[in-house]
């Protein structure tokens, strides 16, 4: 019976196997053809003598279309001309499905495809091992995150994501008919998270989907995105939670470093791993810096895209990729965003990557009457966010948290230009499918 081998594995003295894979090349000389088989792990070299294998068989193995899906048996034999060192010489093949001529999409041709033409025929782009390389270390990423969160004591959650108030109001809110009630897609699991800090879980974190209806069409913004996002209680200031955060990042950024190896090579990339702690810049800081640099930006401002990429090329000159920036204005900051006694600015912070923006985050207002107050300043109604602010009215320890935008994190880390790189069918102002 042969052995179930795919081309990461196959070895001399296998004897008979199948492997599973797509026609990538078809070569036909005449008295001998080759089939370049891929599978996930790689390719390996179907090689076929016309006098040694049936004309039924040889025939049908070398009209195959490219990209057709086949499952080939035959005897494994060393080889020098092959970069695994081993060829299959087939005894048999079942041929699943054949592929339509001409494809869409090239999957080792060197012509360049638009970026539209490549998210159309998505199923196909990711046929390309460089593509799915990006998805196999978003996934390692996530595993990580996990494992990462559980060693320090952070429970995993979900909370709803159809939902009757936005955590930030305005009009990033997609709109829902929910049985003839208005309801919103959440923008994230803000206002549920800051609940369960009442509950006594102390430690939560969910990595889920989040929606803004941002009318941005640039290569970081998309509607809807993953987010990991972070709650922890009974903390002192919001350096616990920026602590917790670079904890959190380092051990993701040394497991990919570690695990993702094949991937980072298919890649051509490499990781740099920043150490910690990493540097905390204030928005004062960093608004002198964006000014000194020609920008004309004023207290208060938004530091906007250039903004960011300039403060990013300072501190990348000084061998920081990762840096977070804090004290932000508390006019800037959401409602539950704590103040600053004293001042204009807030307890709030973002982590950036090479001069963007993956996280936001900050200590929240734990004291009742001064979230209140801080909804009535934001032009909010509290009456209609009761249910979050009975859990307030209980016992709130004081807490903090984070979210980090997944996608924008795999993009950073990988050098991507566009963040629909790092997202396998993604939603913009345009794009509704696939």
């Amino acid at each position: 019976m042969a052995l179930i081998r795919d081309s990461g594995n196959i070895k001399a003295g296998d004897g008979v196997v199948t492997v599973n894979g797509w026609v990538q090349d078809v070569r036909n000389l005449g008295g001998i053809s080759f089939i370049t088989l891929r599978d996930r792990h790689g390719t390996v070299q179907i090689t076929m003598p016309k006098k040694k294998i049936e004309p039924e068989l040889f025939e049908s193995l070398t009209r195959l279309s490219r990209e057709s899906a086949v499952s080939v048996t035959g005897e494994v034999k060393e080889s020098n001309q092959t970069a695994l060192g081993v060829e299959i010489i087939p005894s048999s093949v079942k041929i699943h499905s054949e592929a339509a001529s001409p494809l869409p999409l090239g999957v080792v041709d060197k012509v360049n495809a638009e970026m539209d033409t490549r998210l159309n025929n998505r199923f196909m782009d990711l046929r390309k091992p460089e593509v799915r390389a990006v998805f196999e270390l978003r996934s390692m990423a996530i595993d990580l995150i996990f494992e990462a969160a559980a060693e320090n004591g952070f429970v995993c959650v979900n909370t709803p994501k159809i939902v009757a108030s936005g955590a930030e109001g305005g009009s990033t809110l997609f709109g829902v008919d929910y049985f003839g009630k208005q309801a919103y897609l959440a923008q994230s699991p803000q206002l549920y998270k800051q609940m369960l800090m009442s509950a006594g879980l102390d430690r939560v974190f969910e990595i889920g989907p989040a929606f803004r209806a941002e009318h941005s069409n640039t290569n970081r913004h998309v509607t809807e995105f993953i987010s990991f996002d972070g709650e922890m209680a009974w903390i002192e200031k919001e350096e616990d939670v920026m602590e917790m955060i670079g904890k959190l990042i380092d051990r993701v950024l040394r497991g990919l470093v570690e695990k993702g190896a094949r991937q980072l090579e298919a890649l051509g990339k490499e990781i740099r791993v920043p150490e910690l702690p990493y540097p905390v810049l204030t928005y004062e800081e960093c608004l002198k810096i964006a000014v000194d640099a020609g920008l004309p930006l004023k207290a208060g401002d938004d530091l906007g895209t250039e903004g960011e990429k300039i403060i990013g090329d300072v501190m990348s000159s000084k061998g920081h990729d990762l840096y977070f920036i804090a004290e932000y204005p508390e006019e800037a900051k959401p409602f539950y965003i704590m103040e600053k006694p004293g001042t204009q600015y807030s307890y709030s912070f973002d982590l950036d990557f090479k001069g963007q923006e993956i996280s936001s985050g900050g200590q929240r207002e734990h004291r009742y009457d001064v979230l209140t107050e801080r909804m009535e300043k934001k032009g909010l109604n509290p009456d209609d966010f009761g249910f979050y602010l009975d859990a307030f009215k209980y016992g709130m320890p004081p807490h903090g948290g984070w979210g980090i935008g997944v996608d924008r994190l795999i993009t950073k880390l990988l050098d991507l230009p566009n963040v629909r790189e790092a997202i396998l069918f993604p939603r913009d102002l345009g794009r509704l499918s696939p």
